[in-house]
């Protein structure tokens, strides 16, 4: 079973362009990134940059509008992520608490949709998924 642990720092939401953690939580980090990569778990890991060097697309009316960040009604924000591949919930949780995390951070633990958690009408509709997949996974490995 696939699942995704979202990092979502308190205050992240409001940071300045190019702010980076702190070194010596990196270097924390850095321990129970290689400790899940021991483990055979870790499928993808990534940091990423502040909500004010991104941007958010919307859709009203069906049509796109691009704004830029910060997101003045942004509670929360995506830090960074995990992808794990475990046996259980229970075990994507262990997994979760044992990130060196800090009072000012939430760690959102959430199962990745597999296809056959799918009506067959959803699978129909999506066939060719698991083809965009691998070619993605390709180009990644190049």
């Amino acid at each position: 079973m696939r699942f995704m642990m979202l990092m979502i720092p308190k205050g992240y939401e409001s940071a300045a362009p190019g702010t980076m953690p702190d070194p010596k939580a990196v270097e924390a980090m850095m321990k129970y990134n290689q400790s899940l990569q021991e483990a055979g778990v870790l499928l993808a890991l990534d940091g990423l940059h502040p909500p004010s060097m991104g941007v958010r697309v919307t859709f009203a009316g069906g049509k796109p509008k691009v704004t830029d960040g910060p997101f003045s009604e942004a509670k929360e924000v995506l830090g960074g992520y995990w992808m794990i591949d475990v046996t259980s919930k229970d075990d994507a949780i262990e997994w979760a608490k044992r990130i060196p995390g800090s009072e000012n951070e939430i760690v959102e633990v959430r199962q990745v949709q597999e296809m056959s958690d799918f009506p067959a009408d959803v699978q129909k509709a999506a066939a060719g998924f698991s083809d965009i997949q691998d070619k993605a996974k390709q180009r990644k490995q190049a």
